[in-house]
């Protein structure tokens, strides 16, 4: 995107009339600037680190296993732990993980 340096509006293309080359004017005022060459240009977008909102491996060192069936590998126990993530008057959620090391998956409910 380029941006008019007078108004600081975003310029759009056009085609100009006389000598039919496009060009950047702008929708605000008379600033006009010729396209003499080819606008190309590309930025890769760098995704942002994500924090794990249930605190990473060390939450689940100290947690309960109970029956419940992973999704993923079939396997009959899980760790769980309950978390409020809504309002007080919302249950809490329940947080799975299967206790199968090779599989880890993690699941929640509510």
């Amino acid at each position: 995107m380029l941006f008019c340096p007078t108004c600081s509006n975003m310029l759009i293309s056009a085609m100009d009339e006389e000598t039919t080359n496009n060009k950047w004017t702008c929708s605000i005022c008379p600033y006009q600037f010729p396209m003499t060459k080819q606008f190309n240009t590309r930025h890769k977008l760098r995704r942002k680190e994500v924090d794990d909102v249930l605190g990473g491996e060390e939450t689940w060192k100290n947690v309960d296993q109970t029956d419940a069936e992973c999704p993923k590998c079939s396997n009959l126990r899980a760790f769980f732990m309950q978390i409020q993530i809504r309002s007080a008057d919302e249950p809490m959620t329940t947080f799975y993980r299967c206790t199968n090391a090779k599989c880890a998956n993690q699941w929640r409910e509510g």
